[in-house]
């Protein structure tokens, strides 16, 4: 049963924390595959508390932003604080609801890092997924209680005892430890909190200890200054006290703590094992730093380890539509990565696009999703170039080294590739993914491995239906439109993660593209010497399509070094000088003719090719519309 909450009816007072000593607390996450109930699990669970009234219109409460609510995914991790009744002592029991998109999976590692365990949710009908064993492998790496639950049992094609079998054989789970739920209708859910309580353990933390708080996460308020997520590790924090960033070492005092149920309720004081908020008077969008410790003034405390730096996957480039609105679109970029801190930023230019950044994401969806928040919350429409990868060389020449000061140096943008006789090796990231699919998609989707380069490692057949595929890939050929033309051959079924596997050797070259024998740099690319032709073609039909006619032609070439691999031909408007000659000499006509083209010849070399900013806009966008 939900417990009388520490406070009077009216609401306006304070929370008095001190009733949940260390022992009544439950800190715990849930983590699964996309869409297998998570969120809605999470919504029965605050009704059951009463943290929410119980009404129809609950549908994943936390799932707060607007890109959230229309695409149905969870992107922001969002915690809660439950109070709950059970054999008569009342507990404190800390949720964190988490994404389950793999290119979220830093949301997820962070949240971990708040937990003594984790519920582990798994649909009944579609068995176990990539990003079911992702997350299983972050939580059981970070020696957390798992709860495994088996979600959607009321759906007609639901099969528990096969999931249940599934769990048993993959993570050596026992199938009576598995939790049957119906998230929807409320089945059983009262089960899972009794089971949190009973199998997750208290913090391991004393109030007695000096304050030590982590900050797990942060969002920036236009009014209040930076909003900080802290885990205490030790002591106590209340408003007016001194406290200390040991990344920056600056002194803040604070201005409210409190906890979210799930909504912002201050409190007088925040205790060991609990998790909140804290506000502190923070202005700057790079003082909250995610993973930093907070301690109190003159108390120094042993830093916590934090979390290790993310690496992003996909390199893109960003630029404002208008030049002008270059400084609106730098502060809106500060405040969305404080609130998302796994995008990493680089100032860039480009001839065609101006002044811009390099943006560093760790998926397509994480840069559609950034993107499409940009526009939401801050209301700035930009462009956004066709995703690349970070690619590596091996110098050999003594000149460049000396110039670097390093043997070994990463190209994210084209310009800075360097000729192939002063590298001795270049090289290219690589992924280890894991496809699980239903069997009789295995020959189509093996197929397509190897079209993508790609290195089968391993095949494992989870049960009699289902197998996991693991892959050895090149970043780049899954960076754009692999996931769409995985679930496209499996009719949907398939599901894919990957993680960083570093980098192998790989023959790359550099592709320019010539505009009448004149290189446009903007449009050079880093591409695999067995891809080039290809994507030359490509490239040079886009561009036919969208540079204007001259009155001259226009020879479109894709290049490698000296080479054309690839050429498209904008023919040039023309007089019909002809038009005026009836019958008559063959040689008046040749001669009108001979006349045009020597004139034309002579306009194409001191013609100067202009390629419209649009038209750049139009190729170097995504690729959505190959």
């Amino acid at each position: 049963a939900a417990c009388e909450r520490p406070y009077s009816s009216r609401g306006k007072e304070k929370l008095d924390m001190s009733m949940y000593p260390v022992e009544s607390i439950r800190n715990f996450s849930i983590i699964a595959h996309v869409d297998h109930g998570k969120s809605t699990l999470a919504d029965r669970l605050l009704e059951i508390t009463g943290a929410i009234s119980k009404t129809d219109r609950n549908k994943q409460v936390l799932d707060k932003l607007q890109v959230e609510r229309e695409r149905g995914i969870t992107v922001k991790a969002q915690s809660a604080s439950l109070f709950y009744n059970h054999e008569g002592i009342n507990y404190l029991l800390n949720l964190i609801d988490t994404p389950g998109h793999v290119d979220f999976s830093y949301e997820v590692s962070r949240s971990l890092s708040a937990c003594q365990g984790v519920i582990l949710v798994v649909d009944a009908n579609e068995g176990i997924q990539a990003q079911t064993v992702a997350n299983f492998y972050l939580a059981f790496e970070a020696q957390l209680s798992i709860i495994p639950v088996i979600n959607k049992i009321d759906l007609k094609n639901a099969d528990p005892e096969r999931v249940e079998k599934q769990i048993e054989k993959l993570f050596d789970i026992p199938t009576d430890e598995c939790i049957r739920i119906s998230a929807k209708q409320g089945t059983n859910v009262e089960k899972v909190l009794q089971k949190v309580i009973e199998k997750i353990p208290p913090p391991q933390c004393n109030t007695a200890d000096p304050l030590k708080a982590l900050v797990f996460d942060s969002t920036f308020d236009h009014y209040r200054g930076v909003i900080a997520n802290i885990a205490l590790f030790g002591g106590e924090i209340a408003k007016g006290q001194k406290i200390v960033s040991a990344h920056t070492k600056k002194r803040y005092e604070v201005n409210e703590v409190g906890i979210l149920t799930p909504n912002e309720q201050s409190t007088h004081k925040l205790y060991a094992g609990q998790v909140g908020y804290l506000i502190a008077g923070m202005k700057e969008v790079t003082e909250a730093q995610i993973g930093d410790t907070l301690f109190l003034y003159k108390q120094p405390v042993e830093p916590l380890p934090g979390f290790k730096s993310v690496k992003p996957m996909v390199f893109a480039g960003m630029y404002p539509v208008d030049q002008t609105e270059y400084n609106n679109l730098k502060s809106a970029l500060e405040r969305l990565t404080l609130n998302d801190s796994s995008v990493t930023v680089h100032r860039d230019s480009s001839l065609a696009l101006g002044a811009g950044w390099r943006l560093g994401f760790l998926g397509l969806l994480h840069m559609e999703v950034f993107n499409q928040r940009l526009e939401q919350e801050y209301n700035m429409s930009v462009i956004l170039t066709a995703p690349t990868v970070p690619y590596k060389a091996v110098l050999s020449s003594a000149k460049l080294i000396k110039e670097y000061g390093k043997d070994q140096i990463t190209i994210i943008n084209p310009a800075q590739f360097p000729d192939k006789l002063s590298v001795s090796e270049y090289l290219e990231p690589i992924v280890l993914g894991t496809i699980v699919t239903p069997h009789e998609y295995i020959g189509k989707i093996i197929t397509l491995c190897q079209d993508r380069r790609a290195v089968q490692k391993d095949m494992l057949y989870i049960d009699e239906n289902r197998v996991m595929l693991k892959y050895l890939f090149p970043l780049n050929e899954i960076v754009v439109d692999f996931y769409d033309a995985l679930k496209s051959l499996s009719s949907g079924y398939a599901s894919f993660d990957y993680e960083d596997a570093g980098y192998q050797s790989a023959d790359l070259i550099k592709m320019d593209i010539l505009l009448n024998g004149n290189p446009v740099e903007e449009l050079a690319t880093v591409i695999h010497k067995d891809k080039a032709h290809a994507a030359g073609k490509l490239l040079c039909e886009r561009l036919k399509e969208t540079i204007p006619r001259q009155l001259f032609e226009i020879a479109i070439q894709a290049a490698i070094g000296k080479k054309i691999i690839a050429r498209e031909t904008l023919k040039p408007y023309r007089k019909n000088v002809v038009a005026k000659c009836y019958g008559g000499d063959i040689t008046r006509r040749m001669k009108l003719l001979k006349r045009q083209a020597e004139g034309k010849r002579l306009l194409r070399k001191i013609g100067n090719v202009e390629v419209p900013r649009d038209a750049f806009i139009r190729v170097l966008k995504r690729e959505t519309d190959k």
